[in-house]
């Protein structure tokens, strides 16, 4: 290089990035030096130790080294494959290797160069062979980083190869030791961790597994450090305020449960019981509302902000997504039927007020929140309800849904604005099902409230788990379903196609069905980097029927609501955890025609059916929960990633061992600066690491 790399080097400045491949590491969120040291593994390949030839086994996964004997590509007239083939030899033996369309290898592997090859050994009538091995040329200097030992799986993007990130990572690896490291030295010390730089070194290029755990480890304590500390935030601002107290007005709140067009369960009794008997306390109430999919969660939230209205106060219901929030403005028009209540809409790009049972809906102009918001008694919105200038009067209670998607900041800003010099009562909803030991490690004194039971009439949604030959009968069901006026959801790990072994990307997706298998049905695309009016868009058409199938990635977990929607088709299944998964289901069986669950697996292996076979034995969000935790090993870095609750990168929510020890150092870290001060410093440094953390 003509001058020093630092950690704020542009990436575009590396060796072998031009502005193409920079523009392509720009859609990973990998725009310096420093995001690719934190761009980290979801997954490995174990390889071991090189095996001499001869003594390689079929069935096994092996790394062979030798010298290439022979190279040839040739052509398979009956399935117009491009056949590469080569012979390598050392001193034990020869094996055959092949590579199916991938003729450009021969470019790579000339004969006479030393190779070190890694994959499956598999048998055929000329003995052993490696099947399209992972393959790269030896020299003098150099460690092998593709083929031996512990090998590092990244999420890319299209044209940005598994090689490429691992050769650009290698090489800045070294600059891991300038990164400033923010865990003070006492802490480090008392909990055995490893130095950050060490940390990220081991994660990208693990010496063995139990270097690897220890990364693991201390890259989680960070994570799981910054969510003690949020909760210890929130814990203590809450201890210094007082609340208004609530009076539970009977008649109404049974007037209201009278008109619902269904009746409450038990457990939706029981938590809205809870949640009134707070609101009469002057200390604010922080409590957790938390669901299955499709338990009723929203009609709770409901009687208790018409209970607030009651005492003549208002109500806030801050959503992730615009669409979340419109779907509440209808559904709580349902739930609150001849309330009166006034009820206001705030996003940025829809506002809308209606008094319910009393006018149509008006349509707002964009400089009218100020106005919308004094006048609404209820008002639900994005984070267009903490912007700058929006000011509430009367706000009494807080109502966050899916509240890990907001950060604590947000949070903040709209539980600040409490009536007077009070602070409103907070309420938070999770349709995540996490174990009530494992809450209260996360948020201490936060109370919580469980529905486990799902409203009357609700069918079970039958889940299959389909293997690859089984595929186009269930385009031809899907197609059945949806000529009888049916919808379908189609799920994808990814949003554009990628260098990962055929994992399924929706925009490829999206393309194969409308052009190949759905000819004659409308398809749609969803996606996370859709602006937000495509996005809705894109919602808006699905759920009034103008499309038959919508394609989408993990973005259409969050409460969506289309009861016309019976199927959920889920490509690459293997790639989400059972939490995540039991998500998606929970898009479909709304309505009241049977609902459908399509799992298809890109793996085979044991452990990945047995997490597959228990989405198709329980419908419970809370056992698959259980499940989960059973089914990860101490050692498993990513196998079956919880997304959504709160999304963590490293760190899982069934880490108790390190989600105590982060408790723990939290609270040392606040004795020891009772003020927030070393708090206050601390989220800095944090707040940059979860900067650098970037999520697909």
């Amino acid at each position: 290089y003509r001058y020093m790399i630092t950690l704020r080097t542009a990436i575009s400045e590396l060796s072998r990035v031009g502005q193409t491949t920079a523009k392509r590491l720009f859609k990973l969120d990998i725009f310096t030096v420093e995001d690719l040291l934190w761009h980290l593994p979801f997954r490995y390949d174990e390889f071991g130790a090189v095996v001499p030839i001869g003594q390689v086994q079929a069935g096994q996964n092996a790394c062979v080294v030798g010298r290439v004997e022979l190279i040839q590509n040739k052509r398979s007239p009956r399935r117009r494959l491009n056949i590469t083939e080569a012979l390598i030899s050392d001193d034990s033996g020869q094996i055959r290797v092949v590579w199916f369309n991938q003729p450009f290898v021969i470019k790579n592997l000339p004969v006479g160069s030393r190779v070190s090859l890694a994959g499956k050994v598999e048998s055929d009538w000329g003995g052993e062979l490696l099947h399209s091995p992972a393959y790269e040329l030896l020299s003098a200097t150099g460690t092998p980083i593709h083929t031996q030992g512990i090998i590092p799986h990244y999420h890319t993007t299209l044209d940005i190869t598994q090689r490429q990130l691992r050769y650009l990572i290698k090489q800045v690896l070294p600059l891991a030791a300038k990164l400033e490291d923010w865990l003070p030295m006492e802490l480090v010390n008392a909990y055995g961790l490893l130095p950050l730089a060490e940390s990220l070194t081991e994660i990208h290029f693990p010496k063995n597994q139990a270097r690897l755990a220890r990364a693991r480890h201390r890259l989680a304590f960070n994570e799981l450090l910054f969510l003690q500390l949020q909760a210890q935030q929130s814990r203590s601002l809450v201890s210094h305020h007082k609340a208004v107290p609530i009076a539970f007005d009977e008649r109404s709140t049974k007037a209201l449960v009278t008109n619902l067009p269904f009746q409450l369960t038990d457990g939706q009794r029981k938590s809205a019981w809870q949640i009134i008997t707070d609101l009469a306390k002057t200390k604010p109430m922080t409590r957790l509302l938390e669901g299955d999919v499709g338990s009723g969660k929203t009609v709770v939230a409901a009687l208790a902000m018409h209970t607030v209205v009651k005492n003549g106060y208002q109500a806030a219901l801050m959503v992730p997504t615009e669409i979340l929030a419109q779907q509440h403005f209808t559904s709580l028009q349902k739930s609150l039927v001849g309330s009166g209540v006034r009820l206001a809409l705030v996003t940025s790009s829809d506002r809308r007020s209606i008094v319910i049972g009393e006018s149509d809906e008006i349509s707002h102009k964009k400089n009218a929140v100020q106005t919308m918001v004094e006048e609404a008694d209820i008002i639900i919105g994005t984070h267009a309800l903490i912007q700058e200038g929006v000011n509430f009067s009367r706000l009494a209670l807080v109502v966050v849904d899916e509240q890990h998607r907001f950060g604590v900041e947000q949070r903040q800003k709209l539980v600040n604005q409490g009536s007077g010099n009070t602070f409103p009562h907070l309420l938070s909803m999770t349709a995540t099902p996490i174990p009530r030991s494992l809450a209260l490690a996360l948020y201490g004194d936060l109370d919580i409230s469980v529905l486990r039971e799902l409203p009357k009439g609700r069918k079970s949604i039958l889940t299959k788990l389909i293997t690859e030959d089984q595929r186009q009968k269930a385009y031809e069901f899907i197609r059945t379903q949806i000529k009888q006026g049916r919808q379908a959801f189609v799920v994808c790990p990814l949003i554009d196609p990628a260098d990962t072994g055929g994992m399924k990307s929706a925009k490829e997706e999206q393309k194969k069905l409308q052009e190949e298998i759905f000819t004659e049905f409308k398809i749609g695309l969803l996606h996370g980097k859709m602006k937000s009016a495509e996005k809705e868009k894109a919602m808006r058409a699905f759920m009034q029927n103008e499309l038959h199938i919508l394609v989408a990635t993990s973005v259409v977990e969050v409460g969506v609501d289309v009861p016309n929607a019976s199927i959920m088709m889920i490509e690459g299944a293997d790639r989400f955890g059972l939490a995540q998964l039991h998500q998606f289901r929970g898009r479909v069986g709304r309505g009241e025609a049977q609902s459908y669950c399509f799992l298809l697996s890109e793996s085979n292996a044991p452990q990945t059916l047995q997490r597959l076979e228990a989405m198709v034995a329980h419908q419970s969000g809370f056992d698959l929960a259980k499940i989960d935790l059973e089914l990860r090993g101490p050692g498993e870095v990513y196998g079956s990633l919880q997304k959504g609750f709160p999304e963590l990168e490293i760190a899982s929510l069934f880490d108790y061992e390190i989600m105590s020890e982060a408790k723990e150092a939290a609270e040392k870290l606040l004795r020891l600066s009772p003020d927030l001060s070393a708090f206050t410093l601390l989220q800095a440094k944090v707040g940059e690491f979860q900067a650098n953390v970037h999520l697909e």
